[in-house]
């Protein structure tokens, strides 16, 4: 038992040093599926399939050099927007204006929920003032009309 705990443990530590392996080509593909196409198809740069594409070869020439000579993620993709306009990225970065557009989702979503809630809450004080069905119509008409709707609604 004791063996067979400590060779799964061993497994385990593996995968977690293997999954956390660095090497350029899991950073190249890491930052080049942050990155669109510039040529306007849409397409994730490392996904694109455009058929003679004008701009996704140099793209990923100029991401292998970039990566080559070691600068960071962030420095890598500021130069592709420097280059090629914020456009090129597949999601915002995180950090200055760019924080907006992962924060005003998330705020909207709660204001919304909260909102519907309150509306909600309104809605069901008010729904406390009615005046019941029975006391509306009387009891004697309500006998009647329940028989009538079973009269109609037989086969």
């Amino acid at each position: 038992m004791l063996k067979r705990m400590s060779q799964g443990l061993i497994v385990c530590l593996l995968a977690v040093v293997m999954l956390g392996a660095g090497d350029a080509n899991s950073r190249y593909g890491r930052i080049g599926h942050h990155m669109m196409c510039a040529c306007g198809c849409g397409q994730i740069l490392l996904e694109c399939n455009h058929v003679g594409c004008p701009d996704s070869d140099r793209m990923i020439g100029e991401l292998r050099q970039q990566v080559a000579s070691g600068g960071t993620d962030t420095s890598i993709m500021n130069w592709f927007v420097e280059k090629y306009g914020a456009t090129v990225l597949a999601a915002p970065m995180r950090g200055g204006f760019d924080n907006v557009a992962w924060i005003v989702p998330l705020v909207l979503f709660v204001l919304g929920t909260l909102g519907t809630a309150v509306l909600i809450r309104v809605w069901k004080l008010r729904s406390g003032r009615h005046i019941p069905i029975s006391a509306a119509v009387g009891a004697s008409n309500v006998d009647g009309m329940r028989e009538r709707i079973r009269r109609e609604t037989e086969y």
